[in-house]
């Protein structure tokens, strides 16, 4: 099976320690039971793969018997505690400033989510994606997020930020502290997930503005981001962006392009270190599979669809060569092993 890294704040986890032993829970078992050590979370930045990620988010749901449990963690992370992105937040000059800051570098701060904008009639819409699907930790992971970058709107526009809706697109029994702590409309069981502003707000100046302050905390950011993208290896960008492609997947000729790259030398870049377009192509969609037939909110053929395969039966082969079992025996085994977290 695939293993895919997740980039975290050492302070984020730690949130996520502190709501967990506030509601009495053992902190140290809970942390052990994944492998895990209160040493680990000094670090700045955490590295983790997403299967031990999953498993102590689950494990946490299931100490605290807290459904909202992303709701709490997320009423803790605010401005100050998103590192020099925070910081380039707080002295933007709009709104709009604030959200487009946040579509270029949220990367910085998790790979969990991406975050996108339309336009909705007379509303800007933020979305909300998930570049790896989060299955069955998608409702504390998304609403910890999307709760923390409402703070964030709330600061900078010292509390008169004109939220008009948040959606969730997965269902809550009560929904009563999401109103309380988002203090607006909160609908659940929605297509997406984010939240909507009206369009004539957007671009008006902010009272905390420092353009030159914001313009190199920006800059740092940018600095960072590059940073991160020279020292990784090419076939890990490659397969970070195919994942964030999801249902179109690019041919080389696309992707080469997108990196700037002719084909030809994306190809000898790749052989270079080991694997071609064809091996990690075919890692994102074992990953991908993996995943959806985890969360079982897709049916298997309409994976399929998603992954590209127009002929179940060449999905099915691709399955049986990746985990030696058919689909369907995949997921009827797994929700047979964890039937109690998928309750939660």
């Amino acid at each position: 099976m695939p293993e895919t890294e997740i980039t975290l704040p050492g302070y984020y986890v730690r949130q996520i320690v502190e709501q967990v032993a506030t509601m009495g829970a053992d902190v140290d078992s809970w942390l052990k039971a994944s492998g895990l050590d209160r040493h680990v979370l000094d670090e700045s930045t955490l590295h983790l793969d997403f299967t031990l990620f999953r498993q102590l988010v689950l494990h946490a749901l299931q100490l605290t018997q807290e459904p909202a449990l992303g709701l709490l963690v997320g009423s803790g992370l605010l401005v100050n505690t998103h590192g020099i992105l925070g910081y380039a937040a707080m002295n933007s000059g709009s709104i709009r400033q604030v959200i487009e800051l946040f579509e270029r570098f949220i990367s910085l701060r998790t790979t969990l989510v991406s975050i996108t904008h339309d336009t909705q009639g007379a509303s800007l819409r933020v979305l909300f994606k998930e570049p790896l699907p989060l299955g069955d930790i998608r409702r504390p992971i998304l609403e910890a997020v999307v709760l923390a970058i409402k703070h964030v709107l709330d600061f900078i526009t010292l509390g008169t930020c004109q939220v008009q809706k948040v959606a969730f697109s997965f269902a809550a029994d009560d929904t009563r502290l999401a109103r309380d702590l988002f203090r607006c409309d909160v609908a659940y069981a929605q297509t997406w997930t984010g939240f909507m502003l009206p369009l004539d707000v957007l671009d008006q100046p902010l009272k905390m503005a420092d353009p030159a302050t914001f313009q190199d905390a920006a800059l740092i950011c940018q600095r960072e981001l590059d940073k991160r993208h020279h020292q990784e290896f090419l076939s890990s960008r490659l397969r970070q962006w195919l994942i964030e492609q999801q249902s179109s997947f690019p041919s080389l000729q696309v992707a080469a392009r997108w990196f700037h790259l002719s084909p030809r030398t994306l190809h000898r870049r790749l052989s270079e270190e080991g694997t071609s377009f064809h091996k990690v192509l075919d890692d994102v969609r074992h990953t991908l599979a993996i995943e959806h037939l985890k969360s079982g909110r897709l049916a298997i053929q309409e994976i399929a669809y998603t992954l590209g395969y127009t002929d179940m039966a060449n999905f099915r082969r691709a399955f049986k060569r990746w985990e030696s079992m058919p689909p369907s025996e995949f997921q009827t085994r797994h929700h047979h092993v964890m039937p109690a977290l998928h309750g939660l």
